[in-house]
């Protein structure tokens, strides 16, 4: 089986979250797509992180068809930052083949997530474009660090196969939804 790991905040879930995952299962010809919703992702503030029940709804709503799971995994876990979701996912389902998936703009700013290195090296990893986030994303220190293990987007099928590190970047037609700019609108509402 071959399975895309979709973690976030969906902080809330958009259109654009469903964009990246439904380019992922169809370019990388995956089997199933798991949104993991983080319990509270450590790089933003959990005084503007709504309820985790709130965004594990939000995030059904965004992921269509039968082939997208969303899960609280990271909570029954307890697991707090990616990597460790990724080992113990890996020891528990050693038949699995796993990919990461992450929109451009969470490789931006990649170099500041706990074990990023070794989230490289655990797993292949497939960056799905971005609006605004193309050049960061693409010159970003993960982006340099890796450049060697990039692979082409015409590869993308036979990455689930690929041995980590090894990465690709998928562009395409954009959706320029935003948690940001949802939870910006919300604030200047209330």
């Amino acid at each position: 089986m071959r399975v895309g790991l979709f973690g976030g905040s969906f902080n809330p879930a958009h259109e654009g979250h469903a964009h990246v995952a439904e380019t992922a299962l169809h370019r990388l010809n995956l089997d199933k797509v798991i949104w993991l919703v983080s319990p509270q992702n450590p790089l933003k503030s959990s005084a503007e992180t709504r309820p985790l029940a709130e965004r594990l709804a939000g995030a059904r709503r965004h992921a269509r068809g039968n082939a997208m799971i969303v899960s609280d995994a990271e909570t029954r876990l307890g697991s707090q930052y990616t990597i460790d979701t990724l080992r113990v996912l890996r020891a528990r389902y050693p038949g699995v083949k796993f990919v990461w998936v992450m929109g451009a703009d969470s490789l931006a700013t990649f170099h500041r997530w706990r074990g990023w290195t070794q989230i490289m090296r655990e797993v292949p990893v497939a960056v799905i474009s971005r609006p605004w986030a193309a050049l960061k994303s693409r010159t970003s220190p993960a982006a340099r660090r890796f450049a060697h293990a990039r692979k082409p987007a015409s590869a993308a099928a036979t990455l689930p196969d690929a041995t980590a590190p090894a990465w690709v970047y998928l562009t395409g037609p954009l959706n320029f939804a935003s948690s940001t700019a949802m939870r910006e609108r919300l604030n200047k509402a209330t």
